[in-house]
């Protein structure tokens, strides 16, 4: 019985020329695969390149954010101090303190869309407190001021502190990016809509909303319509009135704050 045994031809040549078998480097490598090596190194070159480029941005974009940072905190630790120190002075001389007028004020809507004028409902569309417990940011003027008059009925508002507006910015703050409403959870949200204003990072932002700077507006638009829960402990029973009158609605000066760490 005979056995039949294969032998590829390159096999058959090597063995009938009696010639070594050709080493790694004698065997010619296809241009192609050559080219293909060229390119992947050159790309993965120009990736660790532009990754170190990145870093090294990264690095000193977050240097500037904190120099930023602190120079709010001094800006704000300054401006409480002045507070102090007209009160004092005011008290020293026998005098009063009063302190300018508000620029800020927390819009929150209370009360539904049920038995609503016509003309109070476009000033809440105008608002964009489209739903109840909607609160939004606003700049303080005389139009605005009568466009808070003719809501009284459905919103509580008041004048906002630094911790409150810090509070809803970080906790619930959203932007509006291609009329999305897009989480904060990443400065470079901020700075592809406003960077062009110098707003890159989330304390700029609140900066500009609680200072009323010249960029409020734009950055007012950015920030989405606050969605908040109801009050811990619930409303009061009569919430159809005015604040005044042991009600809800209506201005409530800085009581608003109370409201507000309730609701958030």
């Amino acid at each position: 019985m005979c056995t039949t045994v294969y032998i590829d031809y390159v096999s058959y040549v090597l063995l009938s020329s009696n010639s070594t078998v050709p080493t790694a480097e004698q065997v010619l490598v296809p241009e192609t695969l050559l080219k293909k090596r060229k390119s992947n190194e050159k790309a993965a070159a120009e990736a660790a390149t532009k990754k170190a480029e990145l870093k090294k941005a990264q690095r000193a974009k977050r240097q500037v954010i904190f120099k930023r940072a602190d120079q709010y905190v001094r800006e704000y630790r300054a401006k409480e101090a002045d507070e102090i120190r007209l009160r004092r002075q005011a008290k020293s001389n026998g005098n009063f303190y009063v302190p300018a007028q508000p620029k800020l004020v927390f819009v929150v809507r209370i009360k539904g869309i049920n038995h609503i004028a016509p003309k109070p409902r476009k000033v809440l569309q105008l608002l964009r407190l489209l739903q109840i417990n909607n609160g939004v940011f606003l700049r303080l003027t005389h139009a605005t001021a009568q466009m808070l008059q003719l809501v009284e009925p459905y919103v509580a508002y008041g004048t906002p502190n630094l911790k409150t507006v810090r509070e809803l910015v970080y906790k619930r703050g959203y932007g509006k990016v291609n009329k999305q409403r897009i989480p904060l959870h990443d400065n470079a949200v901020i700075e592809k809509s406003l960077g062009h204003l110098g707003l890159i990072c989330i304390e700029d932002l609140i900066h500009e909303i609680f200072t009323v700077g010249p960029n409020f507006k734009a950055a007012n638009n950015f920030l989405w319509p606050i969605k908040l829960s109801n009050p811990t402990g619930g409303f009061k029973s009569r919430k159809f009135l005015h604040f005044i009158e042991g009600g809800d609605t209506g201005n409530r000066e800085h009581f608003i704050n109370k409201l507000v760490a309730r609701m958030n």
